[in-house]
Protein backbone atom coordinates (compact mmCIF):
# COMPACT_ATOMS: atom_id res chain seq x y z
CA UNK A 1 0.00 0.00 0.00
CA UNK A 2 1.59 3.60 -0.55
CA UNK A 3 0.31 6.86 -0.22
CA UNK A 4 -0.88 9.31 -3.30
CA UNK A 5 2.70 10.31 -3.73
CA UNK A 6 4.26 6.96 -4.05
CA UNK A 7 5.62 6.35 -0.70
CA UNK A 8 4.67 3.87 1.98
CA UNK A 9 2.21 5.02 4.63
CA UNK A 10 3.49 6.08 8.18
CA UNK A 11 2.37 3.62 10.88
CA UNK A 12 0.18 5.95 13.63
CA UNK A 13 -1.50 3.30 15.93
CA UNK A 14 0.39 1.21 17.56
CA UNK A 15 -0.96 -2.46 19.62
CA UNK A 16 1.31 -3.02 22.56
CA UNK A 17 1.47 -6.29 25.02
CA UNK A 18 3.21 -8.13 27.42
CA UNK A 19 3.63 -11.69 29.11
CA UNK A 20 4.97 -11.11 33.08
CA UNK A 21 8.62 -11.25 32.32
CA UNK A 22 8.14 -8.37 29.60
CA UNK A 23 5.64 -6.38 32.03
CA UNK A 24 8.36 -3.87 33.43
CA UNK A 25 9.81 -2.37 29.82
CA UNK A 26 6.14 -2.20 28.58
CA UNK A 27 5.96 1.16 30.11
CA UNK A 28 8.99 2.16 28.50
CA UNK A 29 7.80 0.79 24.90
CA UNK A 30 4.10 2.76 25.37
CA UNK A 31 5.54 5.74 27.35
CA UNK A 32 8.32 5.96 24.11
CA UNK A 33 5.81 5.21 21.23
CA UNK A 34 3.19 8.18 23.10
CA UNK A 35 6.30 10.98 23.76
CA UNK A 36 6.69 10.74 19.75
CA UNK A 37 2.96 11.41 19.12
CA UNK A 38 1.96 7.83 18.49
CA UNK A 39 -1.72 6.42 19.35
CA UNK A 40 -1.01 3.15 22.04
CA UNK A 41 -3.58 0.59 22.13
CA UNK A 42 -2.43 -1.14 25.68
CA UNK A 43 -3.73 -5.03 25.01
CA UNK A 44 -1.82 -5.57 28.65
CA UNK A 45 -0.69 -7.36 31.13
CA UNK A 46 -0.90 -4.82 33.72
CA UNK A 47 1.10 -6.53 36.41
CA UNK A 48 3.68 -9.40 37.12
CA UNK A 49 1.35 -12.29 37.29
CA UNK A 50 2.56 -15.12 35.31
CA UNK A 51 0.51 -15.41 31.73
CA UNK A 52 1.29 -17.29 28.88
CA UNK A 53 3.16 -15.29 26.14
CA UNK A 54 1.10 -16.41 23.12
CA UNK A 55 -2.40 -15.32 24.29
CA UNK A 56 -0.57 -11.40 24.41
CA UNK A 57 1.12 -12.19 20.79
CA UNK A 58 -2.34 -13.57 19.89
CA UNK A 59 -4.13 -10.25 20.76
CA UNK A 60 -1.22 -7.91 19.36
CA UNK A 61 -1.12 -10.13 16.29
CA UNK A 62 -4.85 -10.04 15.69
CA UNK A 63 -5.42 -6.26 16.34
CA UNK A 64 -2.21 -5.42 13.49
CA UNK A 65 -3.70 -8.27 11.11
CA UNK A 66 -7.52 -7.01 11.75
CA UNK A 67 -6.09 -2.94 10.75
CA UNK A 68 -7.34 -2.11 14.82
CA UNK A 69 -3.31 -1.02 14.92
CA UNK A 70 -0.64 0.09 12.18
CA UNK A 71 1.74 -2.12 14.05
CA UNK A 72 2.31 -4.19 17.48
CA UNK A 73 5.00 -4.20 19.79
CA UNK A 74 5.36 -7.22 22.36
CA UNK A 75 7.88 -7.93 24.79
CA UNK A 76 8.31 -11.07 26.64
CA UNK A 77 11.68 -12.54 28.32
CA UNK A 78 13.39 -13.51 25.07
CA UNK A 79 11.27 -11.66 22.50
CA UNK A 80 11.26 -15.46 20.70
CA UNK A 81 8.30 -17.35 21.83
CA UNK A 82 6.29 -13.89 21.65
CA UNK A 83 7.44 -13.89 17.89
CA UNK A 84 6.64 -17.52 17.32
CA UNK A 85 3.41 -17.13 18.57
CA UNK A 86 2.82 -13.85 16.65
CA UNK A 87 4.17 -15.25 13.15
CA UNK A 88 1.24 -17.58 13.18
CA UNK A 89 -1.64 -15.33 12.90
CA UNK A 90 -1.91 -14.58 9.30
CA UNK A 91 -1.12 -11.14 8.15
CA UNK A 92 1.46 -10.80 11.55
CA UNK A 93 4.76 -10.21 9.91
CA UNK A 94 7.04 -10.30 13.21
CA UNK A 95 11.06 -10.46 14.24
CA UNK A 96 12.73 -10.19 17.41
CA UNK A 97 14.88 -7.25 17.06
CA UNK A 98 17.62 -6.47 19.73
CA UNK A 99 19.51 -3.74 17.94
CA UNK A 100 18.24 -0.67 15.58
CA UNK A 101 19.09 -1.96 12.25
CA UNK A 102 16.94 -4.56 12.23
CA UNK A 103 14.28 -2.49 13.72
CA UNK A 104 14.20 -0.44 10.87
CA UNK A 105 15.58 -3.00 8.28
CA UNK A 106 12.99 -5.64 8.79
CA UNK A 107 10.28 -2.90 8.03
CA UNK A 108 12.07 -1.45 5.33
CA UNK A 109 13.00 -4.75 3.39
CA UNK A 110 10.59 -7.02 5.03
CA UNK A 111 7.57 -4.88 5.67
CA UNK A 112 7.85 -5.92 9.39
CA UNK A 113 4.75 -5.20 11.60
CA UNK A 114 5.33 -6.27 15.18
CA UNK A 115 8.04 -5.83 16.71
CA UNK A 116 9.13 -8.43 19.79
CA UNK A 117 11.71 -7.29 22.65
CA UNK A 118 13.43 -9.40 25.02
CA UNK A 119 13.10 -7.64 28.59
CA UNK A 120 15.21 -9.73 30.12
CA UNK A 121 17.70 -9.07 27.35
CA UNK A 122 16.88 -5.30 26.50
CA UNK A 123 17.96 -2.33 28.63
CA UNK A 124 15.71 0.59 28.81
CA UNK A 125 17.63 3.26 26.35
CA UNK A 126 18.20 0.26 23.62
CA UNK A 127 14.51 -0.47 24.02
CA UNK A 128 13.72 3.27 23.39
CA UNK A 129 16.06 3.25 20.38
CA UNK A 130 14.98 0.17 18.64
CA UNK A 131 11.23 1.37 18.97
CA UNK A 132 12.03 4.70 17.55
CA UNK A 133 13.67 3.06 15.23
CA UNK A 134 10.84 0.45 14.25
CA UNK A 135 8.25 3.60 14.52
CA UNK A 136 9.62 5.65 12.09
CA UNK A 137 10.73 2.93 9.25
CA UNK A 138 8.75 2.98 6.43
CA UNK A 139 8.52 0.05 3.82
CA UNK A 140 10.66 0.21 0.54
CA UNK A 141 8.62 0.44 -2.52
CA UNK A 142 11.41 -0.51 -4.89
CA UNK A 143 10.46 -3.66 -7.04
CA UNK A 144 12.82 -6.19 -5.23
CA UNK A 145 11.30 -5.91 -2.02
CA UNK A 146 7.55 -5.76 -3.17
CA UNK A 147 8.83 -9.21 -4.96
CA UNK A 148 10.21 -10.62 -2.15
CA UNK A 149 7.34 -9.50 0.44
CA UNK A 150 4.89 -11.17 -2.74
CA UNK A 151 6.59 -14.14 -2.26
CA UNK A 152 6.17 -14.31 1.63
CA UNK A 153 2.27 -13.62 1.53
CA UNK A 154 2.40 -16.71 -1.05
CA UNK A 155 3.64 -19.07 1.27
CA UNK A 156 1.19 -18.17 3.93
CA UNK A 157 -1.50 -18.21 1.42
CA UNK A 158 -0.35 -21.46 -0.07
CA UNK A 159 0.05 -23.14 3.72
CA UNK A 160 -2.92 -21.89 5.41
CA UNK A 161 -3.94 -20.81 8.92
CA UNK A 162 -0.42 -20.03 9.97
Amino acid sequence: MTTPDGAAPRAHRFAVGADHAGFPLKAVVVGELRALGYEVTDLGVHDETPVDYPDISEAVAKAVAEGRADRGVIVCGSGVGACVAANKVRGARAGTCHDTFSAHQGVEDDDMNVLCLGGRIVGTQLAREIVRAFAGAVFSTEERFRRRLDKVLALEERFGEA
